[in-house]
């Protein structure tokens, strides 16, 4: 390793030291205090206004209306995809984003508790803006749709939003403290096979079934698991089968989804996966139609000082937080991380032994334990951003990052 790599290194997984400490830290609880009843009616709120990904209007709505109340001033242009935006406060060369997810899963609500991620990081964007001219510190608020989804940070990514940022945070609802961990790089397809209808007992032989190109492609990509790179996953949905039993099926499609540790291999579970695809449509006659479902997702990053820095700060707040670096499931802001020093450590709370995306899950979302997650995140995820802003060598370094 070249020196200079060598001297990142050090510095990013250097052991945080104390802040300008007890002061920023009062500051910090003061703030979350005085904003307490308005950053815990905003997780009741969305929970309890569940909007699908892209068309979170109203959860938007809320959080910009919080924001401006507290100060905070909207970027012009704002973010073209819907439901999105871009606020800030303070002018310091230190820019630190907080990411907003507030996207809920059909007929279960908010099942992934995205309304507890909305408001942990509003919660600590207002806790850095009583500190940001203090610390020299800029706080920008980024609202990013349809993480179940297309991925809007993706979409924010190639707008520009994430040019000025030196890092980036957020937290995400869990059973567990978690910090460190990484995500699995994630693609979605859907795959349209079409052939030609038929009765199915007078005239088959005049068809071409695009069902059975669907059914070879799946037997194909099961069979081709077993070569995939460790750690991949490959799930795959049929959505249309054909319209009646006595009809040839003319139309057959499904989702695909494809995950891997690493961006690069995923670009291997594609090929792989592809070739299955055509293999239905070769052996059948189908002709075959694959687009791509929103963005591909990379694979989390999670900055080692920062990660460490937040489990300092939730100690106070009396949580043992685990380092843990294996991945769980896929994110968008493993995108994010790829570009800028990031942190998405998972947030716990009691949700009765349940799992992520059940309607369990969400019902817990409005607890007083989640509630108290909230605000322990949001004072971890400030101390976190103050710990590296107070120290020079971690300042220079996340804005060095930030100009190369």
């Amino acid at each position: 390793m070249k020196a200079a790599a060598l001297k990142a290194a050090s510095l990013e997984t250097a052991t945080p030291v104390t802040t300008r400490s007890a002061a920023v830290g009062r500051s910090i609880s003061a703030a979350l205090e005085r904003w307490e009843p308005e950053i815990l009616g905003l997780s009741h709120a969305i929970h309890a206004d569940p909007e699908l990904s892209g068309q979170e209007f109203r959860a938007a709505k809320r959080v910009s209306r919080l924001l401006r109340s507290a100060g905070f001033s909207f970027d012009d242009p704002q973010p073209v995809l819907p439901a999105s935006f871009s606020a800030r406060f303070g002018t310091g060369e230190l820019v630190v984003a907080l990411c907003v997810e507030y996207d809920a899963l059909p007929t279960i609500g908010h099942a992934c508790g995205h309304n507890v991620n909305a408001a942990c990081a509003v919660g600590a964007a207002l806790a850095l803006a009583s500190v940001a001219d203090e610390l020299g510190i800029t706080v920008k608020v980024l609202g990013t749709p349809a993480e179940e989804t297309s991925g809007g940070k993706v979409d924010l990514i190639g707008e520009g939003f994430f040019e000025d940022v030196s890092l980036a945070m957020m937290a995400h609802a869990g059973a567990e403290d978690v910090v460190g961990g990484s995500s699995l790089a994630m693609g979605m397809w859907d795959v349209l096979y079409e052939g030609r209808p038929a009765h199915a007992a007078a005239a088959p032989s005049e068809g071409v079934n695009a069902l059975d190109a669907l059914v070879i492609a799946q037997t194909a990509i099961a069979l081709a698991r077993q070569q995939l790179p460790p750690g991949s996953v490959v799930s795959l949905i049929v959505t249309e089968g054909g319209s009646a039993v006595n009809v040839i099926p003319e139309r057959a499609r499904a989702s695909v989804e494809m995950r891997s540790p690493s961006i690069k291999n995923l670009r291997v579970i594609e090929e792989r996966v592809r070739r299955c695809l055509e293999a239905g449509a070769l052996a059948s006659g189908s002709t075959l139609k694959v687009t791509p479902t929103g963005n591909a997702y990379a694979e989390l990053r999670q900055d080692r000082y920062l990660s460490e820095a937040y489990r300092t700060a939730m100690s106070t707040r009396g949580r043992a937080v685990e380092f843990n670096e294996d991945p769980v499931a896929s994110t968008d802001m493993g995108n994010v991380s790829q570009l800028v020093p990031s942190i998405h450590p998972l947030l716990g709370y009691d949700v009765g032994g349940a799992a992520h995306h059940t309607a369990e899950f969400a019902a817990h979302g409005s607890s007083a334990s989640a509630d108290r997650a909230v605000l322990d995140g949001a004072f971890g995820l400030a101390l976190a951003a103050c710990a590296a802003a107070s120290d020079p060598r971690q300042r220079e370094r996340l804005l060095t990052r930030r100009t190369n």
